[in-house]
């Protein structure tokens, strides 16, 4: 986990103005996600409230302000509660400005300083929002008393020729502080002359920095067997047990030595194999390039002549896509004079099935007897009128001869009377 960056140093940051500075929320924001994570933020938040798991740079990249902003509030609500301190998880129709406000007001009440308008935090994200929850998540962890647990280093083989067995009495060099400060708490009321102090130990550095330094002392003249007796002789009184360490590449010299010269015993036989691959290799190149010049001149004609039939190619493709245009102009026209041979064998077909049909002369010489039959009734008809007629003008004929033939004084007589 990298290290927590305080708001002095982002102050600090700020001031230096470095290329670095517009990175930074991607920092904290991977911190902060470490800080969720130390919280039980995997379960308590994502998997018991249904909340989404974040991402490493969740905010501090915009990509949905709704969603960012819901996730910010329901985030530090949660991370309130953690601190101790009561906040009711915020709901979607709450007012955004009111649960900005409540956040802030809890950050203040933790004696955190606030230098930026609460408009800052409606986007979401960005780094205001991730001041906020990192500054949320410190307290949070103070206040569950979290505490950060000593590394446990993977343990080394030690190889397993030997076969030896760790006493537990025995100490590494990696306790001898933790032994030193144990003994310290627990005598501490008891004599101090037999425990060691760091700081006498740092006076007496100071002291003899303070001496001349003899030339011999300066530039050691000691050998490694000398320094290793002096070592073991050293180390019944330091209560200290060194173990052979295996990495260490004074214990590997004579394998080292060993496999050096098998090495150079086989590079003698493999470095004449690989002059004469080389050889070989070179000799293949030289036919390949040779080989590679008279191909080229036995395809170079062929390679002018398959050069022309491209031009030829494209020559015909470009006359067929002339002809072809003609081509479907014709085809419109075929098309358009088909259309209309087609209208004319339909009145064709027409007229020649109304001239075949024989009902419409059926009908005409029925019109006709009908006719017949009307004009001989018509006939009839007249006949009696005219007789009727002619019976009448000779009634009227008959009584204007007898009114003619009547004596006259009759008719005077008549007047005088």
């Amino acid at each position: 986990m990298s290290a927590r960056r305080g708001t002095a140093e982002l102050e600090e940051e700020e001031v230096d103005g470095g290329p670095g500075l517009a990175y930074m929320p991607f920092v904290v924001m991977d911190d902060l996600l470490d800080k969720l994570k130390l919280l039980g933020y995997d379960h308590e938040f994502v998997i018991d409230l249904r909340m989404k798991p974040l991402s490493r740079h969740y905010f501090a990249i915009a990509t949905n302000p709704g969603e960012q902003f819901y996730l910010f509030t329901s985030l530090s609500a949660w991370l309130i509660r953690k601190t101790g301190r009561h906040m009711e998880p915020p709901q979607e129709y709450d007012d955004p400005n009111s649960t900005v406000s409540s956040i802030l007001d809890h950050l203040r009440q933790l004696g955190v300083t606030v230098d930026f308008p609460p408009s800052k935090l409606k986007s979401g994200c960005g780094e205001h929002a991730i001041f906020v929850l990192d500054r949320l998540a410190d307290f949070a962890l103070k206040h569950v008393n979290f505490i950060w647990k000593k590394p446990i280093y993977p343990a080394e083989d030690g190889g397993g020729e030997d076969g030896e067995v760790e006493d537990e009495a025995e100490l590494t060099l990696d306790k001898v502080e933790e032994e030193m400060m144990a003994e310290f708490d627990e005598s501490n009321d008891e004599e101090e002359e037999n425990i060691l102090h760091m700081d006498d130990l740092k006076n007496l550095n100071k002291q003899r920095e303070s001496e001349a330094w003899p030339e011999e002392i300066l530039h050691s003249n000691t050998t490694y067997e000398e320094w290793r007796l002096e070592v073991e002789r050293v180390l019944p009184q330091l209560k200290v047990t060194v173990r052979t360490d295996n990495r260490d590449w004074r214990s590997r010299i004579e394998q080292m030595h060993e496999h050096r010269g098998k090495i150079n015993e086989t590079l003698n036989f493999t470095q004449k194999q690989l002059d004469d691959l080389h050889s070989e290799i070179t000799r293949s190149l030289e036919k390949i390039a040779s080989r590679e010049k008279y191909l080229n001149g036995q395809l170079e004609p062929l390679l002018l002549e398959y050069r022309n039939l491209q031009n030829v190619a494209a020559e015909s493709r470009e006359q067929y896509r002339q002809v072809s245009g003609k081509l479907v102009e014709k085809s419109h026209e075929l098309a358009q004079i088909s259309d209309e041979l087609d209208r004319v064998k339909h009145e064709m077909e027409e007229r020649g099935s109304s001239m075949t049909d024989g009902t419409p002369l059926v009908n005409i010489r029925k019109a006709l007897t009908r006719v017949k039959q009307e004009i001989t009734a018509m006939d009839v008809r007249i006949g009696v009128v005219e007789q009727k007629l002619l019976q009448a003008k000779l009634k009227d004929k008959t009584n204007l001869q007898r009114d003619m033939n009547a004596p006259v004084y009759n008719n005077m007589d008549m007047g005088l009377f």
